[in-house]
């Protein structure tokens, strides 16, 4: 770190929180979140899936839609007070297998999720994985997080510009944004994708969906992807790692399941 950037080191801190709340997330982990209102990350989320919507080719297959309507039905009502309002879904046309939720009660499934996601199981796996980014807050930390980010390196690009001239400020804004990309941003969202893991497992345990197809599904997944980034500049956890972490889950939450059949939790959407 420049002199500059340690004498700083303060003020760049104090930058980086202010505005923020702390909160604890649903696995115990602490965040920093409230960089904007709820009711504006809400308004965002509606605006991002209208807009995908607008860009994209919506599937009109009856019998497929119901199909996501029901697995999105039936993990939503395990969701905490304040979550349960009836969720939006979407199914587009896109041979990429993929799938999201937004703030504000937005689902949005790829036709091609239907490779890797081949049976109801498998797909509440998805689908309850990606609500879980949003219960867990996900969307609000990280968009805390980069305004704070953003801060920070405006500020050292200003010091560093007065202390060593033009050159350097540009330096150290491309340099930083690197540095927090690769050692700061990334890295919490590969903490966020494990967390999204444990709460959709979770959830789907709840809603009476075999938590193990978990491991099944993100066996798919690695079978259709064989070629990744490595894993310091990836946005998901080792894959093997993965698998040993969800498979030893799934073994824990079969009670949790098998009580959710029992008291008739038993979906049947496809």
């Amino acid at each position: 770190m420049t002199p500059p950037m340690r004498a700083l080191a303060p003020v760049l801190t104090a930058a980086l929180l202010a505005g923020c709340a702390t909160t604890t997330s649903p696995t115990g982990r602490t965040q920093y979140v409230g960089a904007i209102p709820p009711a504006q990350l809400d308004q965002m989320g509606e605006q991002a899936f209208a807009e995908a919507k607008s860009r994209n080719t919506v599937s009109t297959d009856a019998a497929r839609n119901a199909y996501v309507r029901c697995v999105v039905d039936a993990i939503t009502r395990e969701l905490p007070a304040g979550w349960q309002a009836r969720w939006d879904t979407a199914l587009f046309v896109n041979d990429e297998p993929n799938a999201f939720a937004l703030p504000g009660g937005k689902v949005g499934v790829h036709t091609g999720i239907f490779k890797v996601a081949r049976n109801q199981d498998q797909l509440a796996a998805v689908i309850a994985h990606e609500i879980g980014h949003v219960v867990s807050r996900h969307h609000d930390e990280r968009i805390t997080r980069q305004l704070g980010t953003q801060t920070v390196l405006g500020v050292a690009s200003m010091i560093a510009g007065a202390a060593y001239g033009e050159g350097a400020a540009r330096t150290t804004s491309q340099l930083g944004g690197l540095t927090a990309q690769a050692a700061f941003l990334l890295p919490k969202s590969r903490e966020q994708e494990s967390e999204a893991d444990v709460v959709g497992q979770q959830l789907m345990a709840r809603a009476g969906f075999d938590p193990r197809q978990a491991v099944n599904l993100w066996q798919n997944m690695i079978e259709a992807s064989p070629g990744r980034p490595p894993e310091w500049l990836s946005t998901h956890p080792d894959p093997q790692s993965r698998l040993r972490e969800l498979g030893a889950r799934a073994e824990g939450l079969l009670p949790v399941w098998q009580q959710a059949r029992g008291a008739g939790r038993a979906p049947r959407c496809g």
